[in-house]
């Protein structure tokens, strides 16, 4: 089995991870829900809004030649964002997306982009919506509570990489009042979707968003649950929305998987995990945290 490239986001090599379940990600009512507190302190909120500045959120990237961008903005540049986090004391950066929510707080990424693995939770953790060029019109929310799925908390499994994050408001304001949310359906994805991110490396330097779109297909070799799409995004652009019925002329959609990883040996096949009942249940925990 080829390896899996997954948090192709990372400014250091990738992950390789071992290969996800023969099991439907979302079919197993097994599988639990890991919950990661984010410490509510003013002074920690301080701290990460005071570290990330902005020539720190740009010296995240591997800046090169600009690629390819979403030209037309609307609501997708509203409610996908930028993430910025630290794991074992180095930064990273993944993209994210806000989504509808009975808290009006959740936003939904790739579980790498939380958590590695079998391994630490993020810190530092913050997500900057409709960023653009080392700042964003909304400015940044902090994570206060994490959610992922067991198998990816404990085994890395690929086929889980998603999670939740339930972020604070900022200034008094929720996350979704200011910039609004996509839908999020389970099952898919299905149909034609456009995937949404911040790619920082080869012909993306991370400060504008991107995307590509196609038809999802199922994996060939068998050897994840998962869907493959046709796309040149890279590292930066983990934990994006796969956006199925998507409108370009209003930028809304229903959000059916995130990105994840590449095959090692295919970098033109981009990866996301179906969404089934271990994401719809993070998904209610993190709506009603």
């Amino acid at each position: 089995m080829a390896p899996r490239s997954i948090g192709f986001l990372l400014v250091t090599a990738a992950l390789a991870m071992p290969p996800g379940s023969a099991a439907d990600a979302g079919a197993s009512a097994a599988v639990r829900v890991v919950t990661h507190d984010v410490p509510l302190d003013p002074d920690l909120e301080r701290h990460v809004r005071r570290y990330w500045t902005p020539e720190r959120m740009t010296a995240t990237a591997a800046r090169s030649t600009t690629g390819s961008r979403w030209m037309s903005y609307g609501q997708v540049g509203r409610t996908t964002g930028k993430v910025f986090f630290s794991i074992g004391g180095r930064d990273f950066l993944c993209s994210a997306s806000t989504v509808r929510s009975a808290n009006k707080d959740v936003v939904v990424t790739a579980g790498h982009c939380v958590k590695a693995g079998r391994g630490a939770w993020a810190e530092n953790w913050i997500f900057v919506p409709g960023y653009r060029d080392g700042t964003g019109p909304f400015g940044g929310f902090t994570a206060r509570r994490m959610f992922t799925p067991d198998p990816w908390s404990q085994g890395g499994d690929g086929d889980y990489d998603v999670a939740m994050v339930a972020v604070a408001p900022s200034g008094g304001r929720h996350v979704v009042d200011l910039t609004g949310g996509q839908h999020i359906a389970f099952g898919g994805p299905d149909g034609r979707s456009f995937a949404f991110g911040y790619p920082s490396t080869g012909a993306y330097d991370g400060e504008r968003l991107a995307y590509c779109g196609g038809r999802p297909t199922a994996d060939p070799r068998g050897e994840t649950t998962g869907h493959g799409l046709r796309c040149d995004l890279t590292r930066g652009a983990s934990g994006g929305p796969w956006l199925s019925g998507f409108d370009p002329a209003t930028g809304t959609g229903v959000v059916t998987s995130v990105s994840s990883f590449k095959f090692a040996d295919d970098h033109g096949t981009m990866y996301g995990p179906r969404f089934g009942d271990a994401v719809r249940r993070i998904y209610e925990r993190a709506q009603n945290s």
